[in-house]
């Protein structure tokens, strides 16, 4: 079951500010550097833990547009696979055990090395048989490319259309409908509650299935072109030389793809309602229709409490007001930034007073030890969280909820 979680990790993944994923029985959110995991017990008791997001993108530079997206990627699959074994364990066990990390690592390589043969490999080979029945050219032309692309979009539908009727992956896509749902109702503004985001629509543009179907495209586009491109500037000599070469650029190519992939998920979901913006996300809406299911009002339950946690303190009592407190910090936090890169731009040797410094951080609303605020002061104006999480967060603390 390792890969169906890992595919349908991605296919319920979604995009930050406040972003999702459905887990076995619950919710996963993303606010920041921090997410929240809300799990439906088999008691029936709902429990939440609000957890520091793991980040490969704390450095500027990995956040530039076209950067990022390779970077995201990984880390969504790292912090997503942990939820799903933490929800799997509490499924199983009742328990919820730290996993190790070189069992996640290892969790990790071998689902992606899964669903590198399933939707690389195997199109590959089946691309390859049909230039053997003469219905198809070799990899240097364009109809091995357009074959190679149609059976990666058949496996994709037809794995996605399979792992449905498996009873746990049926209710993960009424929790990926839950997820959507609440993500509409805290997007419209107001308070949460599962009654109101019963109303809202279970489909949404910055989700993981519409990123894989963006990947999948442009996977055509580059691989007709720059894999004949580079068959021409060296072709090894020997078939199975020529196969592999091709296999392991494809597999190269997956950087730029996720990064070209993920620019055009943030454009299209903040484009305005029209017909270019209709054009960019029906096919995502419309496969979002298998990846989807109408939740339940135990299961909007959940993802609401999700919602809460990983909004903060808050908005335990009160989402709109959480919501105005999350841009105040915000607005604070970003005068502050502004404030240490200009002192900064003034000082040769990258130093700051203690007193500058403790006005930055009173600015942005945080507290670190005397010794330790220049340093603090110095990361934060080059684009680091200034402490990184809350101190619920760091603890990981786990909140009970009635049933």
């Amino acid at each position: 079951m390792r890969l169906s979680r890992l595919v349908s990790l991605m296919l319920t993944a979604g995009c930050p500010t406040v972003g999702g994923q459905a887990v076995l029985e619950g919710v996963m959110m993303r606010n920041g550097d921090a997410y929240a995991l809300a799990l439906r017990r088999p008691d029936g008791e709902i429990v939440a833990r609000r957890m520091p997001w793991f980040s490969l993108t704390r450095h500027p530079w990995l956040k530039k547009p076209f950067v990022r997206g390779f970077p995201v990627l990984i880390e969504t699959l790292v912090n997503g696979i942990k939820a799903l074994n933490r929800s799997a364990e509490h499924q199983a066990e009742g328990t919820e055990e730290e996993l190790k990390g070189w069992h996640l690592v290892l969790t990790l390589l071998l689902s992606l090395a899964m669903a590198v043969g399933l939707f690389v490999v195997v199109p590959h080979l089946l691309s390859l048989l049909m230039q053997w029945l003469e219905l198809g050219g070799g990899v240097e032309g364009l109809t091995f490319h357009l074959w190679d692309g149609l059976f990666k979009c058949l496996i994709f539908m037809g794995y996605i259309w399979a792992i449905s009727f498996v009873p746990d992956i049926r209710r993960v896509f009424q929790y990926h409908g839950a997820e959507h749902k609440v993500i509409h109702a805290f997007e419209a503004g107001g308070d949460v509650d599962a009654a109101t985001a019963a109303r809202m629509s279970r489909l949404h543009p910055r989700c993981g299935t519409t990123f894989l179907l963006f990947v999948i495209s442009i996977s055509i586009i580059l691989h007709a072109v720059l894999v004949p491109l580079l068959l021409f500037i060296y072709c090894p000599e020997g078939a199975v030389a020529k196969q592999a070469l091709t296999i392991v650029f494809k597999l190269l190519l997956m950087v730029p793809i996720s990064a070209l992939a993920y620019e055009l998920i943030r454009y299209a979901a903040r484009m305005p309602d029209g017909f270019m913006a209709t054009l960019l996300r029906a096919p995502g809406l419309t496969l979002q229709r298998m990846t989807t299911a109408e939740p339940d009002e135990r299961q909007l339950d959940v993802a609401v409490v999700a919602l809460r946690e990983a909004l903060g303190e808050w908005a335990l009592t009160d989402i709109s007001a959480a919501i105005s407190a999350i841009r105040q910090i915000k607005s604070a936090e970003e005068a502050a930034r502004r404030q240490a890169a200009l002192l900064l731009d003034g000082e040769v040797n990258e130093t700051i007073s203690q007193r500058a410094a403790k006005d930055i951080l009173d600015r942005a609303g945080v507290r670190v030890p005397k010794e330790s605020r220049s340093d603090v002061v110095i990361r934060f104006a080059q684009g680091a969280p200034p402490l990184g999480m809350p101190e619920s967060a760091e603890k990981g603390k786990e909140e009970r909820h009635g049933a």
